[in-house]
């Protein structure tokens, strides 16, 4: 269930558009022209922390291997474990299409 805080028509508009990018080459050039690098870096870097603290890495391990922060670490894994479960239905998809 998404959090009403972030629904609205504007959030709709931006989804129903990253839904019609087709591959990554359109993803890297809609998402370079709307966020700053910055800003990709910091979801990239919080998604892979998502995907270490999946595969049973410590927080060490992650920042060794991601250079995220403590804190950057500990939020992920919150969001995981009781977050609205978005990072879990993605984790599933990629496991599942990595087994096919």
């Amino acid at each position: 269930m998404a959090n009403p805080k972030l629904q609205g028509e504007s959030m709709d508009a931006l989804f129903r558009a990253i839904l019609l990018l087709e591959n990554e080459e359109e993803c890297y050039r809609f998402f370079e022209d709307i966020a700053t690098i910055s800003e990709l870096k910091a979801l990239a870097q919080r998604f892979q922390v998502a995907l270490l603290l999946q595969n049973g890495k410590t927080y060490q391990q992650i920042e060794g291997e991601t250079g995220a922060s403590t804190a950057t670490i500990s939020r992920v894994k919150r969001y995981l474990q009781y977050g609205a479960g978005g990072y879990s239905l993605v984790l599933s998809r990629l496991t599942k299409k990595a087994d096919r």
